[in-house]
């Protein structure tokens, strides 16, 4: 097996090339059409997703929702300004958060959450230091994130959403996730309508969007890097349609490098032949890098991601390294929007 460096997945991106603001509609954005099989690569745009597409073809979708996860938030004694990003609940009051900055917030430091929109304030106090810096917050009112909170666009996103809906898919459902998994921001009801008119089948599974979306891979050796866990859950009417699919050799397509983790992560699971996937929910850190052998995958609609991210690994796991890197040249080319508002590509 090839092995391969960081800085294999690093390429140059103008500034240009960052969609800050999505397409309307959303199945307007543009969509590259990738043929790892014939080493091919086509452009079309997201609407006629259709015409490749086939009868019978299973696409699996994450129903997860984003959280008003990024908090504003003052020290009580010195008044210092604190950004905060809800990572996990821990229980009833306690959330695991990332904190800038951080050194800031020590055990026993009093804070004051606040939006500059709503009257009502939150207070909270710091429980404790975790080994990857990660703090523990106490939360007097934990009810009131909901409404304190604000939509966490990733840093590289400076404009404004006028509308946070535009970052959850329409098919969200599930609280949990700090990130939209972004791959499912083209899709429109009108579109999954049509698509289940062509006899396509949908299963919706879930996995929350954590702190490693936004985490570069900082090893040289990206073996080393560690994921961090993101909780997953596999429904029986889910796992169902799936084990229908892998019994009939129909075509799974994965929306998203968070479908496809999970995906594999339960089908790694299964001791039986053909592979058997059991409901069920967990964690994962699944890490796909080059090399990896897909076991239920067969294709797989994407964004176009950040350099030395494990998600661009991921994807040129499952096009090919080479294949990858000229469709992302082509990209450029063709002047396709990057990132999480951006645009999409399938790979077949």
């Amino acid at each position: 097996m090839e092995k391969f460096n960081t800085d294999d997945f690093d390429y140059i991106l103008p500034k240009k090339f960052i969609a800050q603001k999505p397409v309307e509609p959303r199945d307007h954005s543009k969509l590259m059409i990738v043929d790892k099989y014939n080493q091919e690569i086509s452009h079309s745009s997201f609407f006629n997703l259709p015409k490749f597409l086939n009868k019978g073809d299973l696409l699996v979708l994450n129903d997860t929702r984003v959280i008003p996860a990024k908090l504003n938030g003052k020290t009580k004694d010195k008044q210092s300004k604190i950004e905060i990003l809800l990572l996990e609940k821990i229980n009833k009051n306690c959330w695991k958060v990332l904190a800038k900055p951080g050194k800031k917030l020590t055990p026993g430091t009093k804070l004051t959450i606040y939006k500059e929109s709503e009257k009502y304030t939150l207070d909270a106090k710091v429980d404790s230091i975790e080994e990857d810096g990660s703090r523990i917050l106490f939360f007097d009112h934990p009810d009131l994130l909901t409404t304190i909170g604000n939509m966490p666009l990733p840093p590289y996103i400076y404009d404004k959403l006028e509308n946070d809906e535009r970052y959850q898919t329409v098919y969200s459902k599930i609280n949990g996730s700090i990130a939209a998994p972004t791959a499912g921001l083209h899709f429109t009801p009108t579109l999954i309508s049509n698509l289940i008119l062509m006899d396509i089948e949908i299963a919706y599974i879930t996995l929350h969007v954590g702190w490693g979306t936004f985490n570069p891979v900082r090893e040289s050796n990206p073996t080393n890097h560690s994921m961090h866990e993101e909780y997953w859950n596999l429904t029986s009417s889910a796992s169902g349609k799936i084990n229908e699919a892998i019994k009939n050799n129909r075509r799974i397509i994965a929306v998203g490098t968070t479908c496809t983790r999970l995906l594999e992560h339960v089908a790694s699971k299964s001791k039986s032949s053909p592979i058997t996937l059991k409901p069920g929910s967990g964690k994962t850190n699944l890490f796909i890098l080059p090399g990896y052998k897909f076991l239920i995958t067969n294709s797989l609609i994407t964004n176009f991601h950040l350099p030395k991210s494990t998600l661009l690994m991921l994807t040129a796991a499952f096009s090919g390294k080479t294949l990858l890197n000229k469709a992302y040249d082509q990209a450029k080319i063709n002047n396709y929007r990057f990132y999480s508002l951006g645009d999409s590509m399938l790979i077949i």
